[in-house]
């Protein structure tokens, strides 16, 4: 069975662990959200992939929920006691990963290219592909002004409340290689448990997956990030209850119009109506012996 997941980092990188898990080695690709992307300290930092790669890899630290295990700050210290920035934290064996991605950028490596050997030198099989090898970037628009997102979402905490959300780059960028074919030769496509609006969205928002999902031929089954109407962590609810004027499976399942055939809420959001057909369970995952049972649910939804 060849599977798509569209995902971010945190809750989608763990249901893709789950998936994992349960399909056979290089049945699974998971196409990443690189509106996060930002540059510190003169490095190319990509969270959601490397949140990714670190999950799917049991590199991740599994207490903070991102970054690598068994992390460090030195080099992070010295910068700040050099003048440098340090509001973001990168550690200093991730440090090592993203000094790699940066040289390999710069010398001309497609960040597509350089995601793939990153898979390869942690011995996975599962495909990780960022959504473009183009810039692409987020940025919130907020009442106290328009922010690119790690500065709003980690710089200012997220406080400020979002009216719209802009996808810098998206209308020019092409779909990263193999992309569109692994949609296309797809027997499921997926829609992680992430943020609809900051990790969904700019995947989407790249006019070939977008419309290459609108073609597909097989089931497209969602799951919603949020557990009886509130986010497990981050800002979906808010933004939901804001933009959308709800936090409640239809307005989760409006923000896939034309592209999902089904939502997997949890069971502490039914009932509930739908524009799409709702399969309800336990979403909530504690433990990866959660993460593959809500995994195979949602590939018996998709397939059965």
């Amino acid at each position: 069975m060849r599977v798509v997941l569209l995902s971010g980092g945190g809750g989608g990188a763990r249901f893709a662990r789950g998936l994992q898990e349960i399909l056979e080695p290089g049945e699974l690709t998971v196409i990443g959200n690189v509106g996060d992307d930002v540059e510190i300290l003169g490095l190319h930092v990509s969270p959601d992939l490397d949140s990714l790669l670190y999950t799917l890899g049991d590199l991740i630290d599994t207490e903070r929920g991102w970054g690598r295990a068994d992390e460090s700050w030195t080099a992070l210290e010295s910068a700040a006691y050099w003048g440098g920035e340090d509001w973001f934290r990168v550690g200093d064996r991730d440090l090592g990963l993203h000094l790699v991605r940066t040289s390999a950028l710069r010398a001309g490596t497609t960040l597509s290219e350089v995601t793939a050997g990153f898979t390869a030198r942690a011995g996975l099989a599962t495909r990780i592909v960022p959504a473009t090898d183009d810039r692409l970037r987020t940025h919130v628009v907020t009442p106290a002004g328009t922010f690119p997102f790690q500065e709003w979402f980690v710089g200012r905490g997220h406080r400020d409340e979002v009216d719209a959300v802009v996808y810098e780059g998206a209308e020019e960028a092409p779909a990263a290689p193999g992309v569109v074919d692994a949609i296309a030769e797809a027997d499921t496509v997926l829609l992680a448990p992430s943020n609809p609006y900051l990790s969904i969205g700019p995947i989407v928002a790249v006019g070939e997956i977008r419309s290459a999902i609108e073609r597909r031929q097989v089931s497209c089954v969602a799951v919603s990030p949020l557990v009886g109407g509130a986010a497990v962590t981050g800002p979906a609810a808010r933004m939901l209850t804001r933009m959308a004027g709800g936090a409640t499976p239809a307005h989760v399942a409006d923000r896939y119009e034309g592209l999902i055939d089904a939502l997997v809420i949890d069971e502490s959001d039914a009932p509930a109506t739908s524009p799409v057909e709702l399969v309800v369970t336990r979403t909530l995952m504690r433990d990866r012996e959660d993460e593959r049972l809500l995994a195979e649910l949602v590939l018996e939804a998709a397939c059965g």
